[in-house]
């Protein structure tokens, strides 16, 4: 049995969640994975009403839709971050509040610790999320930045996030970080770095999506194999790189996405360089049989076109792994 192919709607949270969930159906997907702002998932109402959970699940399966996991990237972010007045704009007011970096830093912790609660009365196993970093500003090394200081970055990690893991481990539940530029790990070395500052818990993995990693030059198929008892979910998503020098790197420019002179851009699934076929063979060979959850983005491209060519290509690419070698019907005694 293939994969359930759902939906992120992190891209869709302007749209009511009844609306969003009609579409995807007609778009053709098995599920969506609920992001925690917009009105999709109020991690508040989930602790404060007895039938919100049920109520949401009984939303999507009305349009005959299930939901496999949920999204707090944005509050995530606050929990390490250097706060300024960006985080103010993506996450609530609650955890916002006098937006004192520090009382931020600790609202954003203590509401990741209800997301994992909420998800439990959901009814779901795995978080997806990001995790902010306090070293991302120190990633080009100049003026020269003493290792300490990077080692002094993972330590904060650890301490801001042990304890939000402890609560995780209490109600079953598992944080999937979306490794990717601006948190504490975006490629492989730094994912290994920041399992081995949390003492390799095994609440905490990773939620795996191969199109920050393309542009940057990482061996995107490498890192499933590397974290194969680590990938708790998986976001397909594509991406475009150019193979000749551009007016601007890896680093954009400072440009927005969608200008000329750009050297990469998230593309639709199939539209971009992502290898899918390996991707799924290294999904196979480490056992993932969790879902295949679409985050679409593309700036050239209407969306509701984008999800639904996208659902058809997830369907198309994945395929089960062997359940025998191919030429076992030849064996002889």
């Amino acid at each position: 049995m293939t994969r359930p192919v759902t939906l992120f709607t992190g891209q869709w949270a302007d749209l009511p969640l009844d609306a969003v969930a009609k579409k995807a159906r007609e778009f053709g997907f098995d599920g969506l994975e609920l992001a925690c702002w917009g009105d999709h998932f109020d991690v508040a109402r989930a602790l404060a009403e007895d039938d919100y959970c049920q109520g949401r699940r009984d939303l999507l399966a009305k349009h005959g839709l299930s939901v496999f996991a949920i999204s707090n990237h944005l509050v995530g972010q606050a929990v390490c971050d250097v706060i300024d007045q960006r985080h103010k704009a993506i996450i609530p007011a609650h955890v916002w509040g006098d937006g004192t970096a520090e009382g931020v830093r600790s609202r954003a912790a203590k509401e990741m610790q209800d997301t994992a609660r909420a998800a439990a009365k959901l009814g779901v196993k795995t978080v997806a999320g990001f995790t902010g970093s306090s070293i991302w500003p120190l990633l080009y090394s100049f003026p020269p930045v003493p290792e300490a200081w990077i080692d002094a970055g993972y330590d904060d990690f650890a301490k801001r996030w042990n304890p939000i893991l402890d609560v995780f481990d209490e109600v079953g539940v598992r944080f999937a970080l979306e490794v990717h530029p601006t948190e504490i790990a975006f490629d492989v070395s730094s994912a290994q770095r920041a399992l081995s500052a949390i003492g390799n818990r095994k609440t905490f993995g990773f939620n795996y999506d191969p199109s920050h990693f393309g542009y940057q030059g990482v061996d995107y198929a490498a890192f499933i194999a590397q974290f194969a008892d680590r990938i708790y979910h998986v976001h397909m998503k594509d991406v475009w790189w150019s193979d000749a020098p551009t007016r601007s790197g890896v680093f954009g420019g400072h440009l927005a996405f969608g200008h000329p002179d750009r050297f990469w851009e998230f593309r639709s699934l199939g539209r971009g360089r992502i290898d899918f076929e390996a991707v799924i063979r290294a999904l196979n060979a480490a056992h993932y049989d969790g879902p295949l959850s679409v985050e679409w983005e593309d700036i050239g491209m209407d969306r509701e076109h984008g999800a639904t060519e996208a659902c058809a290509f997830v369907r198309a690419v994945d395929f089960p792994p062997a359940r025998a070698a191919f030429d076992s019907a030849f064996a002889r005694e």
